[in-house]
């Protein structure tokens, strides 16, 4: 998933690549929009399997919250070292991002969780976000647009609630889109549902029911979902960067599936083999692996070196970036090709950078 993300995010020209690789334009869904939410929702499982691990091991609820908001302060700070690196410039200072929002859904999530464990709570507040979110962007009108399928459109790219409101809160310098941001304020709340249906699978997988049957349901969860985000999706779009409660329900179900497909695949195959395939399983799935030892500092790593390959200017107008993708374009046959060889490149080396931390025992916690 890492290496998925990091790939989409480096392509060598965002204009040429394929078109998979690429987020939907507004309305609508690519493989890429899959990214972002299943981190989100992976993140959801993971929050519940580490709190519920310490919690059998005595650790009182202050001191976990504590940890909690240590760490969702260290994401967001680190969200916005990345979005200022190498300048840091005040005036053009962005807020909002990834890291930022997983900050935020981490926080409210653990802290949820540490608060109400019971599943019912987080099905209940899931929807009523889901239903609340699609409310606010249906019915309430826009301060100088109007009210949505009326006196505009429904998710007109500036004139919808989410992009009103940031520009309330912050200036055009700061926002990703100059009228709108992408991972904005408002959109938090739905992306929050997303990890909460994470936090509902991690208590599905952590009870005493057979792997099948965790599987099955799982899977017919995912198929579930995705026909009731499919159905939403005519009369309220999918839509990544609105994160709309249609595009919840959708990558939420696919997120599902792939989570299925995955336990069947490595899990279930696995306990079936005798020990020396189980062993040689491994050796496989290890540079797999990787990038998972050192999620948030191959992310970090990443943002990082695209801002220092963005940011060096090898001539006039020209940054190291686009050298090296314009001289890999020189020997491939069209310019798609040459973007996702770049963006393979690009992969390799984050690859490499990760491996050296996991050769050397190095597993970077926050």
């Amino acid at each position: 998933l890492i290496a998925f993300m990091i790939l989409v995010n480096n392509n060598g020209d965002f204009g040429a690549a394929y078109w998979p690789l690429l987020h939907a334009q507004w309305n609508g869904f690519t493989p890429t929009d899959l990214v972002f939410p299943t981190f989100l929702f992976i993140i959801g499982i993971t929050t519940v399997l580490s709190l519920s691990s310490r919690q059998s091991r005595g650790i009182r609820k202050r001191p976990l919250f504590l940890q909690i908001l240590k760490r969702a302060v260290i994401l967001f700070l680190l969200g916005v070292l990345v979005n200022s690196f190498p300048f840091f410039n005040l005036h053009t200072m962005r807020f909002y991002g990834v890291l930022p929002r997983i900050a935020i859904c981490y926080l409210v999530v653990a802290t949820f969780y540490l608060l109400s464990p019971a599943w019912r709570d987080k099905a209940a507040v899931a929807a009523g976000i889901l239903i609340g979110y699609w409310m606010l962007l249906r019915f309430v009108p826009v301060p100088g647009y109007g009210v949505p399928t009326h006196g505009i459109p429904l998710l007109d790219r500036d004139g919808n609630l989410a992009a009103w409101l940031d520009r309330q809160i912050f200036s055009a310098s700061h926002l990703s889109n100059g009228t709108r941001d992408g991972t904005g304020l408002l959109g938090a709340l739905p992306a929050i549902a997303t990890t909460l249906l994470g936090s509902l699978t991690g208590q599905w997988l952590r009870t005493s029911c057979s792997l099948t049957r965790k599987v099955r349901n799982i899977a017919i969860a995912g198929i579930g979902a995705v026909l009731l985000g499919g159905l939403w999706n005519f009369t309220f779009p999918i839509n990544k960067q609105l994160w709309t409660s249609s595009f919840v329900l959708f990558a939420g179900g696919l997120s599902l599936l792939l989570l299925a497909l995955s336990i069947g695949l490595v899990d279930i195959c696995r306990a079936a083999e005798p020990g020396p395939k189980r062993y040689r399983g491994s050796r496989f799935f290890t540079p797999l692996l990787v990038f998972g030892t050192n999620a948030i500092a191959a992310y970090v790593f990443s943002e990082l070196l695209s801002d220092a390959l963005n940011s060096i200017r090898t001539q006039a107008g020209v940054n190291l970036q686009q050298t090296l993708y314009r001289s890999i374009l020189r020997i491939a046959p069209h310019a798609a090709f040459a973007s996702l060889l770049y963006s393979l490149g690009f992969v390799a080396v984050c690859w490499i950078f990760t491996y050296l931390l996991y050769r050397r025992g190095i597993f970077i916690k926050i």
